[in-house]
């Protein structure tokens, strides 16, 4: 074979074997390589004010010291099921804002800001794959917006919270970050349980797709611990980070072939934990398999955890509600106009179902310490 180095002409540190063309074997299926910003250059341009600064380190304060007892308030992330409007999500903020601040004697309130989604085959994969929802992978203006509207949430006073799905975007967010999750998918991914073991929040992981309790449990313990791993730093190069472990991590029941949303579910679930060395603790998540993805059996779910609450339960620390302005969700179709404040992934209760909810968990974290 001939050599694709000229040993008279081309003059290449070390063997004139290590540039041959490998482009037959090496990156066969790439359409495109296009540059990304570094974490860096966006925390430059966006960064975070003392004022930021102090709130996502009390909110993460104040949920470790729910999920290690200090606390007897209830940890309650709610919001839309994806973010993909700017302005309706502050609106949402706004709205959340307030019975935040009125019920917070009771309530530790997190608004879900989820910006990647996980597919069960294709779709759009969120505010930062596809800013303009149009297919254009804008992801460089996504991460830019992501990062602006976790500024402009936490600036009004609420704390945010999200899902790792990606391993690199943490890098230009994660900062902004109260509380984080692992979703059903990839809770048994190692990559995801050293990602967490490194976060600087609290993270809840959820239980697999099928209900298996066990993998969740799993990830908490393996997140607790210390690893080392290959990533990508601030400054956009790649390095080996070693983490110390996260303690402030815990389970969130979702459901599986069946719901596991009620007492039976959580017995099950302490059971696994406690044979694991861990807390008896679960948040529930109101919704995906819980709910049988009808989203007003969210309403149910959660008015029977107030009034198990209420009555003195403790192993429930936490509740996730999927709510937007509008109830309901869309699809979205090109050249379609979309319903303002309607989610256009999992259908969410409206605001109108979701306030009344919030002042019944309220009532029943009061009531249990009565």
């Amino acid at each position: 074979m001939k050599p694709f180095d000229d040993p008279g002409h081309d003059h290449e540190v070390g063997q004139r074997q290590a540039t041959r063309d490998t482009t037959r074997i090496d990156d066969t299926r790439i359409e495109a390589v296009r540059p990304l910003m570094t974490p860096a250059l966006l925390l430059e341009r966006l960064p975070v004010s003392d004022a930021t600064l102090a709130l996502v380190e009390a909110s993460r304060a104040a949920i470790s010291a729910v999920l290690h007892g200090a606390d007897d308030r209830l940890v309650v992330v709610v919001g839309p099921c994806s973010i993909h409007d700017r302005e309706q999500a502050l609106e949402y903020a706004a709205r959340l804002g307030a019975e935040a601040a009125a019920l917070s004697d009771a309530l530790v309130v997190v608004m879900r800001t989820y910006f990647e989604k996980p597919r069960t085959t294709v779709g759009w994969k969120g505010y930062i794959n596809d800013p303009h929802l149009d297919g254009s992978f804008a992801m460089n203006e996504g991460l830019e917006l992501a990062r602006r509207l976790l500024l402009e949430i936490v600036e009004g006073g609420l704390p945010v919270g999200t899902e790792f799905l990606d391993l690199l975007s943490p890098q230009f967010i994660s900062d902004l970050v109260a509380w984080g999750a692992i979703g059903a998918r990839t809770t048994e991914s190692q990559t995801h349980r050293q990602l967490a073991s490194g976060l600087s929040c609290p993270v809840g992981f959820k239980n697999g797709t099928d209900g298996g309790v066990k993998v969740a449990a799993d990830a908490i313990v393996a997140a607790a611990a210390p690893h080392a791993f290959m990533g990508m730093t601030k400054m956009g190069v790649a390095a080996i980070f070693e983490t110390r472990g996260n303690a402030d991590c815990h389970l969130i029941l979702r459901g599986g072939r069946q719901p596991n949303h009620d007492a039976a579910g959580v017995d099950a679930a302490g059971s696994v934990l406690r044979a694991a060395g861990l807390r008896e603790q679960v948040m529930i998540d109101c919704s995906h398999a819980n709910s049988d993805k009808q989203h007003r059996r969210q309403i149910d779910i959660a008015q029977g955890i107030a009034a198990r609450i209420g009555a003195g339960e403790r192993r429930i620390v936490g509740v996730m509600i999927e709510s937007h302005l509008e109830e309901g969700r869309q699809d979205l179709v090109p050249g379609q106009p979309l319903r303002r404040g309607v989610s256009i992934t999992d259908a969410c209760l409206g605001w109108a179902q979701t306030a009344p909810l919030l002042h019944q968990l309220a009532e029943a974290v009061r009531r249990r310490r009565g």
